[in-house]
């Protein structure tokens, strides 16, 4: 056994050919190794939240929106990681649409949007484990219950003219599609990988 500095290694030979030899970490090597990849999963979440809402810009922001990066939404029923990468993802994308003009709710939906994403995130969590069938469909739908709500008013307050409630049936339409719709096409896949 070799202590290095926090890290501590030990190395099993096999046999005598250097081609078996295995390194397993542990303690402080097995937490550092594990925020390491906590972290890298949730970055590689945000990346592909704010990619997904850039490539169809213009219908990700506004009254009747449709944001694909959406159905993402079901990542933390397999990985925990994905609640602070879809947070940062949404905060990242409200905040590209702002500064581009494409978000109409301005400010207000850093903190509105970013919140509802965290909210609905940890609720879909929660939910992992309800299946019917082997897929998480329950926990398909925080996304669109709060976003619709949260995002709906939002709206409802930036554009005026129409009732409120119109404005959270547009929102909830485009989570449904997203979240419920691709949002189970992407779980039937990682179902799928888990069993391969």
């Amino acid at each position: 056994m070799k202590q290095n500095g926090q890290f501590e290694t030990i190395l099993t030979l096999h046999d005598v050919k250097a081609s078996n030899v295995e390194i397993k970490t542990t303690g402080v090597g097995k937490i550092m190794h594990k925020k390491i990849l906590t972290i890298t999963q949730a970055a590689l979440v945000a990346a592909a939240y704010v990619t997904l809402t850039m490539v169809i810009q213009p219908i990700g922001y506004g009254p009747l929106q449709f944001r694909v990066a959406e159905a993402l939404t079901i990542l933390p029923v397999y990985m925990p990681a994905a609640i602070p990468g879809l947070t940062v993802g949404c905060f990242l994308s409200n905040l590209i649409g702002l500064s581009s003009g494409l978000n109409p709710a301005g400010g207000w939906d850093l903190l509105v949007g970013t919140g509802a994403t965290l909210m609905a995130a940890l609720l879909s969590y929660r939910f992992r484990s309800l299946r019917f069938r082997n897929l998480p469909l329950l926990a398909t739908l925080p996304p669109v219950v709060i976003n619709a709500v949260a995002i709906g008013l939002e709206l409802a307050l930036v554009y005026g003219g129409l009732p409120w409630y119109w404005h959270v049936a547009g929102v909830a339409a485009g989570q449904f599609v997203a979240c419920c719709l691709c949002g189970t096409v992407l779980s039937m896949v990682f179902n799928r990988m888990e069993r391969s």
